[in-house]
């Protein structure tokens, strides 16, 4: 299972620390691994079908035995096994035919089945159109009942008009025929109830079924996550029910366990090898919706790995993460009065205050400005103009201004390849990929984000564009620059999207609005420094 560097590795200095597996650049030893992995993968034809949709892949080089080798990991299974020699086990292999998780499967399965027969079976089409039909021919009698009574009760009054009637004989025919139309009501009733009690007798054993299938499910789920019992450095253990009931999920998400991260430290760990870096990477086709490109290296994913691989990692000397523990410069005053200040947000600061304990404007803006309000926001990455109101009357005003889209903006990028296209619209809806936060992915469901853009230069294979992003929706401006229904091209700098490097290529640099006191038509203009 550990694969020698099939070329000398005596010019690479081993890592200080352990990598920081949410945010890193690769070590040069995982860029060799990987890439003899990805070699490895070349050579499996059988692979290439399944493959070409695209999965995560891992590597982590580590120290057996006073040895520098690599091992490698896939994320779920591969053609349906999970035991292929030449990458590590999973953690626990719930895809061999005798263990539990198969068989209950396979007792849910027969329960679906049971489901599937009584939903197609005769005695349920026949209950359901019956009551179609019943149904269908009671709503007529019942509108022919209506009509007679309304005819009834027109007679009536003719004939009180008429005199030819005693009041006291009216009122007796208005209630016989009232009567009559409670009976007839009554049995309409009945027909309907009978209909409906044949088919709900048949619906009753299909939702006991259900029940059963979705207790059945949970039950084993749970069960499940008892057998991924998780190693760490310390050589502690814990499954992946307790690792995960201190967080705001409490219960693992579907698949927790199963990434190629998780299965290499544990191996590793339980081979009494010494984990020195680690990196993954995608292969294959970006997934729909989502922005991934094949052979790039993407960090371990929030959702499913990062509580897992908190408590894995303990007893390693891990690199800090690099987004806390390198502070941001301060921002830049482009512009300011009594009600507004506009900065340079430098890349690197957020905009408002986050978990993290990364500086944010909103947090500079405060020590300044006793009632500073955030009006708008950067992401953390992006460079340039942001307006922050100094008191609430402003910040209501301009906030307006934003959401009824009367703001210009324009934002600067450089783009990591050459786009043929030299100026259009971009309209891809985007919401949150929840198993991935603060990834955002492509939906028909998600929130509209409409983008124009223009080319203005190219330069070393590269493109200069300029964004007027319409709407304001979270890295709207990545992901439409690297989906392949958008310009098919990420920023560079993009570490989610994209290929990380020292910083992302994008800078907000220019703004007009209107005054939210005076009205005067302000604009503002921060030249981007790339």
């Amino acid at each position: 299972m550990l694969h020698r560097f099939s070329s000398d590795i005596t010019d690479c200095e081993l890592p200080k620390q352990f990598t920081y597996p949410f945010h890193y650049t690769p070590h040069a030893l995982c860029r060799r691994a990987a890439k003899q992995v990805q070699q490895y993968i070349e050579s499996r034809d059988e692979w290439h079908t399944e493959l070409r949709n695209g999965k995560m892949f891992g590597v982590l080089v580590v120290e057996a035995e006073e040895e520098v080798g690599f091992l490698a990991a896939f994320s779920g299974n591969l053609e349906g096994r999970n035991d292929h020699e030449y990458f590590v086990p999973a953690v626990y292999d719930m895809l061999q035919p005798n263990d539990f998780f198969k068989q209950e499967e396979a007792e849910i399965s027969a329960i679906n089945q049971r489901i599937r027969a009584i939903e197609s079976s005769e005695a349920f089409c026949t209950a359901r159109e019956a009551l179609a039909h019943t149904q269908s021919v009671c709503e007529e009698a019942l509108k022919a009942l209506k009509s007679r009574l309304a005819e009834g009760k027109a007679l009536r009054s003719k004939q009180r008009a008429e005199g030819s009637f005693s009041e006291a004989e009216l009122i007796l025919a208005s209630q016989r025929e009232n009567a009559e139309a409670q009976r007839e009501k009554r049995a309409i009733k009945e027909r309907i109830d009978q209909a409906t009690s044949h088919l709900e007798a048949l619906q009753a054993a299909i939702d006991r079924l259900k029940q059963e299938r979705q207790r059945r499910s949970a039950e084993l789920q749970m069960r499940l996550f008892a057998e991924f019992k998780m190693l760490n450095a310390r050589g502690e253990v814990s499954d992946l029910c307790e690792i995960f009931a201190p967080t705001a999920q409490r219960i693992p998400p579907a698949g927790a366990g199963e990434c190629a991260a998780p299965k290499l430290l544990q191996y590793a760990y339980k081979s009494g090898m010494r984990p020195i870096a680690m990196a993954e990477f995608w292969w294959g086709d970006s997934p729909k919706g989502e922005v991934r490109q094949h052979g790039t290296f993407y960090p371990s994913c929030n959702s499913k790995c990062k509580p897992i691989l908190g408590h894995m990692l303990k007893g390693l000397d891990v690199e800090p993460n690099p987004l806390v523990e390198i502070a941001p410069p301060e921002p830049k005053i482009l512009w300011e009065d009594e009600w507004l200040v506009a900065i340079d947000k430098p890349s690197g600061m957020l905009s408002v205050r986050g978990k993290s304990g990364v500086r944010s404007a909103e947090e500079w803006a405060e020590e300044r400005y006793a009632e500073a309000m955030i009006v708008h926001r950067l992401d953390q990455s992006t460079s340039g103009i942001l307006v922050i109101a100094k008191n609430k009357t402003a910040h209501e005003a301009l906030q307006k201004q934003f959401i009824s889209r009367t703001v210009k903006k324009s934002y600067v990028a450089i783009l990591d390849g050459v786009i043929q296209k030299k100026r259009g619209e971009i309209r891809l809806p985007l919401k949150l990929d929840y198993d991935n936060r603060p990834r955002q992915m492509v939906a028909e469901d998600g929130r509209a984000a409409h983008t124009i853009f223009e080319v203005e230069a190219y330069t070393d294979g590269r493109t200069r564009v300029r964004f007027y992003p319409i709407t304001g929706r979270t890295h709207q401006l990545r992901v439409h620059s690297a989906h392949a229904e958008g310009l098919g091209t990420p920023i560079v700098g993009d570490d989610i999207y994209g290929i990380g490097a020292e910083r992302l290529m994008l800078h907000a640099e220019t703004l007009e609005f209107a005054h939210p006191i005076s009205g005067e038509s302000i604009s503002l203009r921060s030249k981007a420094e790339f």
